[in-house]
This record gives structure tokens, sequence and C-alpha cells, in this order.
């Protein structure tokens, strides 16, 4: 993380934070944080990604403590997130790298990491599996809480979590594609999973070439029947899983493909 932050719009060194302003959110998880690209200073999905930070303490009104709402909005994010660009000398206006917001304790805390190292078009393999943690119908892994603990014990891992009735659900960093069929089949917001905003964007254009992109539920007992899998993610947008639970799965890399070709229209329109 670089030493420039802004809290409340204000630019400010990571140092000079006092813990007594975000105790709610250390000591009882009670926030919630959105990761986002930014490509040569622009942020990516920026709109999106404020509406479900909204939308996450709208529904948590009475535990979180939020950010007063003009500090909400594009706009004031922006010009925050321009300051601070201005201000780091590591960082400057053509930035890129990653963003990160953090709502909580009446605050919203700007701050910023680069890019992590991956090689161009390099996937991941997902050959573990948790089914201890993930129970269908859990409304809180429909948000993307501060309380992270769960998620960040199994990054790096290649673990998939499956919940109690054998549903594939999610990994600690995004969401699933799998390529069934004719279609490309994700996972019900109720298995549960989070509402990503890559998955949001690829279920909204509802196509990948000439198949269909649609919700279904994947029992872990038919990752037989896939041909191909993707892990999205607001930062990495589409990665390839060339190796799904011991199945090695050749057309992974060119679902992959389509799909960041597909985010990355759907973004330049939305610019």
């Amino acid at each position: 993380m670089t030493g420039t932050v802004a809290v409340n719009g204000e630019v400010c060194r990571l140092e000079d934070l006092r813990l007594q302003d975000f105790l709610q959110s250390f000591f009882f998880g009670a926030g919630f944080f959105e990761t986002l690209l930014v490509e040569e200073g622009a942020p990516m999905f920026l709109a999106r990604h404020l509406t479900r930070l909204r939308e996450s303490l709208g529904a948590h009104a009475g535990c979180v403590h939020a950010p007063p709402p003009e500090v909400l909005t594009p706009e004031a994010v922006r010009e925050a997130l321009r300051r601070c660009l201005e201000a780091e000398a590591t960082l400057r206006p053509r930035f890129t790298g990653v963003a990160k917001l953090v709502a909580g304790d009446g605050k919203l805390l700007l701050s910023f990491r680069p890019l992590p190292p991956r090689a161009p078009g390099e996937g991941v393999v997902l050959d573990s599996v948790e089914d201890r943690c993930y129970r269908r119908g859990d409304p809180t892994l429909n948000h993307k809480s501060v309380s992270y603990l769960r998620q960040y014990a199994h990054l790096g891992r290649g673990t998939v979590f499956v919940n109690e009735a054998g549903e594939l659900c999610e990994v600690p960093n995004g969401n699933l594609f799998f390529l069934v069929g004719d279609a490309v089949v994700t996972p019900p917001l109720e298995t549960p999973c989070l509402p990503g905003i890559i998955r949001s964007v690829l279920l909204r254009e509802g196509r990948l070439g000439e198949m269909p992109i649609v919700e279904r539920t994947l029992l872990r007992g038919q990752v037989e029947d896939v041909r191909g899998c993707v892990l999205t993610n607001s930062v990495s947008l589409a990665l390839a899983v060339p190796r799904l639970l011991g199945r090695e799965l050749p057309e992974s890399l060119a679902l992959a493909e389509q799909a960041r070709a597909v985010v990355r229209e759907y973004a330049r329109r939305e610019a």
C-alpha cells in the first residue's frame, strides 16, 4: 500500500491515520470494501462499485456507520483519487494499479497498491475444496465485508468454496463461470456468492460468442461435465482456470480471452 490515502475526500498520509477513528471496522469488522482497477488514472466501473457499496451499507444501516452520502458519489471519489495521485510521487496522475475503498465508522478510506504480479494469459489452478464454512442462503456472503478472514485464509491456495449441498459457490477472490454443454454457467447469489462487478457485467451482456450466460447451480460431482472455467474479479477481470478439481480444462484460456474482451468493450461503452 502506498503512503498517500484519502479519508472522506481529504488527502493524508497512511501513518497519520488514527485507530480510534476506525474502531467499529477494526474491532468488529463493521464495514465494507471495494477493490477496483485503475488504468491510466481512470477507475474502472467506479459507479457500479459505489452502488454495491451503498447497497451493503443500506442493508446494514443498524450496525455500520456509513460515510456521508456526498463522499460516496463517483464525482467525489474521482476527485479524491486525482488529488491522491498528484500528491504521491510513486503514483502520478497516470497511475495504473489497484484502488481500495473501505466504508465504515462514518468514513470512506481510499488507498492504493500496485497490480499483482501476473504474466499475461497466466491462469490459476483450483484443486482444493473448502466445504465447511459456506451455507446456502447465507446473506453475509453477498456483501464484501471487512470481516474477511474466511476468504483471506484461503487466498493463493487454489480453493473453491462449496456449500453443504455440494454446490460450487465461488473462490476467495472472485466469481466462477463454467462452460457446460453449450452454455456458460455461474452460481446464483443464494449458493451463496458475492454479486461481483465483472459477474454482473457478463450477466448483463448475456453471451460469450454464441454461448448464453446463465445463473445455475453446479454440483461438485458435475465437474466432469465442465469444459472450461473462468475466474472473474475487478482487478484481473477474467483469468483462465486450466485445471479444476483435478480435471484439465483446455478450453479455459479461450473462454477467459472472450470474457476479458466483452468486459473491456462494456467498460469502454460505459466510460
